[in-house]
């Protein structure tokens, strides 16, 4: 694979843990833990929240083994992803997907090593309807997995013809 387009999806991967880390680091050091600001009134506040498990806190209260097992899952994955990337097993798409999902989970791990939980703060609700707290990181691995799996329809359709 040509380096330039190497460079961009190594890019994608970097911008994506900065951009990750930076917003979790200005809402430490500004949000209290739980403290609400609303942004969106009714709709989207940042708050400060931490999740020692997996999406929805998913094994939260698991004793803290967790926390390891999550961050080799995501190595496996990263690591899987970027050989599918040097070996141009994806298409453009699927490429800027994998790294976006890449980027997202090394920031995740990043909070995993350094606080012992994943920083979120980002809240959806309406009335009584909470989406739960969530991160940059969340953002650009749920974006990428929603890409990689339109990447598999797409590229199966290619092949086939």
């Amino acid at each position: 694979m040509q380096r330039k387009k190497m460079f961009l999806y190594g890019a994608i991967i970097v911008l994506g843990l900065i951009a990750d880390q930076l917003s979790k680091y200005v809402v430490l050091r500004h949000v209290q833990y739980l403290e609400r600001i609303a942004v969106i009134p009714g709709f989207f506040d940042l708050t400060l929240a931490y999740n020692p498990g997996a999406a929805f806190s998913f094994l939260a209260d698991a004793g803290g083994w967790q926390k390891f097992f999550f961050m080799g899952l995501a190595l496996v994955i990263c690591i899987y992803l970027l050989r599918a990337i040097i070996r141009d097993e994806f298409g453009t798409m699927g490429k800027i997907a994998a790294a976006l999902v890449i980027g997202g989970a090394t920031g995740n791990v990043v909070d995993r090593i350094v606080h012992g939980h994943v920083v979120d703060f980002l809240l959806l609700y309406y009335h009584n309807w909470f989406y739960p707290a969530f991160n940059v990181a969340d953002s650009l691995i749920s974006v990428g997995a929603v890409l990689l799996v339109l990447e598999s329809i797409f590229h199966q359709k290619k092949k086939a013809v």
